[in-house]
């Protein structure tokens, strides 16, 4: 039978993609094979196919029990015996399968490498002939690789140990030209035949943004239709930002490492059949899964190198419509990554991390960088990225940058950004005043600047190398920042609204609607509409449920006068919405916080803090400005500012703080807050020291809430 007759009859496709007939064609003639797809490429059906071409079994080595599960049941539904063999299944499950071997039934076998080391599965397998070993994510076994796992090594081993030694193909989506060597080496490939697809996604548009507000962006990104993955460092990050959507009223699934498996297992099924459009998701998600339709991939950080983001940014537009890929950071995202690397022995992640950060820097084409990374020449602009479409605005800041390293320069030791941010400002705080900075020609010389601005040109800095970073978290001029302080060199950043409130502001309440109450109606109109089978909107529009909890009306009558209440819909929904506002207004959350301040330190009760505002104070917390630069910043006091992450911190919306307080006295003022509680600062402030103020009070408070939460 030829192949295309194959592909179609056991596949349903007419023609094959780029690479693959030429990889099988390989497969079958007996050679050991090397295939470089991008993810979407087709990199299953070069191996699935040759199996049903080949006679005997194929084993398939996969590290992702998802992948096996994913393939397995589509090879089923087309009438191709397939099984694997992983953790998930029974005994009876595990018996069922060997059975299938013993009868010769099977085409093709998916298992874990580490499988490959247990004696008694070796045992048994060698006695039945494998005309194919297919190895994915091939790239695992090899150290220079950004997957690196040991158990991959022992492939070899386990090959050697058969009677007859198969074809042995191996499959991976991105791989430098260093590690595709690695790979030919590491799994004793024989002569193999390397077939390297273009690694370009065209109908992938890239963007960078480097957002102010990166919450208030990702909902600006994000809608109820489509489905989108949101990838985020960690685990917590994940838990935050599954339940804010959640509580906006998304349908959307978390995926991590650290839930249950079943619980796992629910949130992908849920994501690949449309129960939820969004998933969030740390990079244990996705490798793997077929859902061709994704139409965005969002990084919430900076990935941790160039591999795996593309890798995951791969796994948008798979069904080769249009699709993108989002990378949203901060500047604090390279310099945590920065102090991380300075105390890491691992110089291959060093180098890696550094491509990232270059590539969430660059200037120019996004594809091209990405492409030229890869080994492949490029030379003109893509034309959909967000470079080419000129939607980042560049802007020349060699004239800044030479002043910042100037000044660093003056003040000799090794600084952290926040006291070379306050010299360049001409701050006349106590720490600059026993340093004698103030006496500095460079003192001041950035005053006009605010602190985001500087700290953004500092971060570029590091970025490109002119500024190192110690283990301490220092900051020190290297000798590479020669050719920039001497006109050789020119530095350029990409512009953005240091002050401006995105778009996505509209999302939230106005000031004078309680959001907590918003929220739970929310909630309400979206179980209605679920019940009813309809959107949201047709039970009542955003708008109406914002009246509704800014009128908090007590009965029908007055449920009337909400805006987008006729009578009908008076009748119909009175008795769902009325009982929740009665019960919000009996519980008294609409008339004080649980921590209350007195009159010495702010007579402002948290709900009356502007939502926006108290949410844009936590975003600059998270970047790494103190209360001091936010208040400065923000042309607020700082006792405002601590309010705002007060509040922000008791509502799980301040994810990071950490109090500037003499380790001693943080200790107190915590056994304070352990023996009195924290209702109220009064008390506290009476119990402890006269010297302890208020304000250390409310840093160690803030650090105490976000550690509680």
């Amino acid at each position: 039978m030829q192949l295309e007759s194959a592909l179609q009859q056991h596949f349903g496709y007419s023609t094959f993609r780029p690479g693959q007939k030429e990889i099988i064609d390989t497969i079958l003639s007996g050679r050991d094979t090397l295939g470089v797809l991008p993810t979407g490429g087709g990199k299953s059906i070069c191996y699935q196919l040759s199996a049903l071409m080949l006679p005997g079994l194929t084993v398939v080595i996969s590290p992702l029990i998802s992948l096996m599960k994913d393939q397995v049941d589509s090879l089923t539904q087309l009438g191709i015996p397939a099984a694997y063999l992983n953790s998930t299944i029974s005994n009876q499950e595990f018996q069922q399968v060997m059975q299938q071997l013993r009868q010769g039934s099977l085409k093709l076998l998916y298992v874990a490498p580490e499988r490959l080391d247990n004696a008694s599965f070796i045992s048994f397998i060698r006695q039945h002939p494998i005309s194919l070993l297919a190895i994915d994510e091939a790239h695992c076994v090899s150290q220079w690789g950004f997957d690196f796992r040991p158990s991959y090594r022992k492939i070899n081993q386990f090959i050697d140990q058969l009677p007859k030694r198969p074809v042995v193909a191996s499959f991976t989506a991105t791989a430098t030209d260093l590690v595709q060597k690695d790979i030919v080496k590491q799994l004793d490939l024989k002569q193999p035949e390397v077939f390297i697809n273009s690694f370009d996604r065209p109908n992938i548009k890239f963007t960078v943004l480097e957002p102010s507000h990166r919450k208030a962006t990702l909902y600006q990104l994000i809608n109820h239709e489509e489905a989108m993955i949101i990838y985020a460092s960690t685990r917590k990050q994940v838990d935050k930002l599954y339940e804010d959507l959640r509580k906006k009223g998304y349908a959307v699934s978390k995926y991590h490492a650290g839930m249950e498996q079943e619980e796992r297992k629910q949130a992908q099924n849920d994501f690949i059949n449309d129960q939820t459009n969004l998933v969030v998701a740390t990079n244990a998600f996705g490798m793997g899964i077929d859902k061709t339709d994704v139409r965005k991939v969002i990084h919430y950080n900076l990935p941790k190198d160039l591999e795996s983001y593309y890798q995951e940014a791969g796994r948008a537009g798979r069904d080769s419509l249009a699709a993108e890929a989002v990378l949203l950071y901060h500047t604090q995202d390279i310099m945590t990554n920065k102090y991380l690397i300075a105390q890491s022995s691992d110089q291959l992640a060093q180098e890696r991390l550094e491509t990232m950060i270059q590539y969430a820097n660059f200037t120019g084409c996004l594809r091209n960088y990405i492409l030229q990374y890869f080994g492949e020449e490029t030379s003109e602009p893509c034309g959909n990225c967000s470079s080419c479409l000129g939607e980042v605005k560049i802007v020349d800041v060699t004239k800044e940058a030479q002043m910042i390293l100037s000044c660093m320069v003056r003040m000799k030791l090794n600084f952290g950004m926040t006291m070379i941010v306050d010299v360049l400002r001409g701050s006349q705080n106590q720490r600059i005043l026993e340093n004698k900075f103030d006496a500095l020609s460079t003192h001041g010389l950035m005053k006009n600047y605010s602190i985001q601005q500087i700290r953004d040109i500092i971060s570029a800095l590091v970025a490109h190398r002119y500024i190192g970073v110690t283990e301490y978290r220092g900051l020190y001029v290297t000798t590479q920042a020669k050719s920039l302080i001497f006109g050789e060199a020119s530095l350029a950043i990409k512009e953005r609204s240091y002050n401006e409130i995105t778009s996505a502001q509209t999302q939230r309440t106005s000031p004078n609607v309680d959001h907590e109450l918003y929220e739970v109606l929310r909630e309400v109109r979206l179980k209605l509409a679920q019940a009813e089978g309809v959107p949201a909107y047709i039970i009542f529009s955003n708008k109406s449920l914002e009246d509704m909890a800014s009128r908090l009306p007590k009965n029908e009558t007055e449920f009337l006068t909400v805006e987008g209440v006729g009578s009908v819909k008076a009748d119909k929904y009175a008795g769902q919405f009325l009982p929740v506002i009665q019960e919000f207004l009996a519980s008294g959350k609409n008339k004080q916080k649980n921590i209350v301040l007195d009159e010495e330190t702010s007579s402002t009760p948290f709900n009356e803090t502007n939502s926006s505002s108290y949410l844009e104070s936590a975003e600059y917390a998270e970047q790494g400005l103190t209360p001091y630069e936010i208040a400065i910043e923000r042309n607020l006091t700082e006792t405002t500012v601590l309010n705002h992450l007060t509040q922000a911190a008791e509502e799980g919306n301040l994810e990071e703080f950490t109090a500037e307080v003499v380790p001693s006295r943080k200790r107190t003022i915590k056994e304070a807050f352990q023996k009195i509680g924290i209702e109220t600062l009064k008390p506290i402030k009476e119990y402890l020291a006269e010297e302890i103020t208020y304000d250390e009070i409310r840093y160690v408070l803030i650090e105490y809430l976000v550690k509680d939460s």
